[in-house]
């Protein structure tokens, strides 16, 4: 049975120009890790925008995004994805929304792995965001059931206050088409 989280988080998005008040309940599954579930929450305070949404199925629900983004019509907008996740889902995403972007911790390593003997279409307009592992791992030491916490971005850094604790680590970007030529 999975566990609902409540989480206020108050998002001051300097580098975007976005400033929000959210108030997210969310399910870990089971099969989910703590980590995956926080990562998942950033990306979709990262990434705020109108018709921002958590998948309706969640981990049961393979062939939808974590979060997404329509607009008015229902059309998919953007794909945001967690993790590492295969070459074929990348490539799936990349023709099913304008806009892919993974968010992943740690480093880009896995990512790259998976694609770099693989077609994947417009590669050069999937964004890569990597959370520091630390910081994810120091947020979910942190909160419980029902917490509030800040998250900012300003400058291409992270910080976030929970209670009296504030944590801070670089949001790492690239696109996959870059990480690829970096091996090449």
């Amino acid at each position: 049975m999975a566990t609902i989280y409540r989480f206020e988080v108050t998002v001051s998005d300097v580098d975007r120009g976005v400033y929000e008040t959210l108030d997210l309940r969310l399910a870990l599954h089971p099969s989910e890790t703590m980590r995956y579930l926080l990562t998942r929450t950033l990306a979709y305070c990262l990434c705020f925008e109108e018709g921002i949404a958590f998948s309706k199925g969640g981990l049961s629900s393979p062939e939808e995004a974590p979060v997404s983004i329509r607009d008015h019509t229902g059309a998919l907008v953007a794909w945001i994805d967690i993790g590492a996740p295969s070459a074929e889902r990348l490539h799936k995403a990349s023709k099913a929304a304008n806009r892919v972007a993974v968010f992943t911790t740690g480093d880009f390593a896995a990512i790259q792995r998976e694609a770099a003997n693989r077609p994947i279409h417009r590669a050069d307009r999937i964004e890569l965001f990597s959370i520091p592992r630390a910081f994810v791992d120091t947020l979910e030491a942190r909160v419980d059931r029902n917490c509030a916490f800040e998250l900012v971005r300003n400058e291409g850094q992270l910080y976030s206050t929970i209670g009296t604790t504030t944590l801070e680590g670089e949001l790492a970007t690239t696109t996959l088409a870059d990480l690829l030529q970096s091996i090449r």
